[in-house]
């Protein structure tokens, strides 16, 4: 249950200010590497959840929807433009031949690994600063 607005102090209402303003700082900061990778900001994240759902096999385009949080015929568009850049190849499932699984090509491989190591330094360089924003939410964690 969340603190009543009474309780609230000045100090929490800074910490989720600052909380939200290095958020939007490294998600700026994210749009920007993608863009310098020759990347739509959408199509990098595309990329990189392609990646990480990719452990338990190639994800399908409603996969993609879901994980991306927009409409399938909004991911399938998005897949069409990353297959015409050379990023990703569509195949389909072998079990169920209407599903169409998407694949990453080297090349997407590659901007991915660069763009994830710049973007763990960067996460790096703002953990100490999340750090105590974090240890300061958990000092209210027994008044919530």
């Amino acid at each position: 249950m969340p603190r009543s607005a009474g309780r609230l102090t000045p100090s929490d209402y800074q910490a989720l200010a600052t909380f939200r303003h290095t958020l939007r700082g490294f998600v700026a900061f994210s749009e920007r590497e993608a863009i310098r990778a020759g990347l739509m900001p959408q199509q990098h994240q595309a990329l990189l959840a392609i990646k990480a759902m990719s452990a338990s096999g190639a994800p399908s385009v409603g996969d993609l929807a879901k994980q991306l949080m927009i409409r399938p015929h909004s991911a399938a568009e998005l897949v069409g433009r990353l297959v015409r850049m050379g990023l990703v190849e569509r195949l389909r499932d072998a079990n169920d031949r209407r599903r169409v699984r998407v694949v990453l090509l080297p090349l997407a491989e590659q901007k991915l690994a660069q763009l994830s190591s710049a973007h763990l330094r960067e996460l790096g360089a703002i953990r100490p600063l999340m750090d105590e924003l974090f240890g300061r939410f958990d000092i209210h964690r027994d008044t919530i």
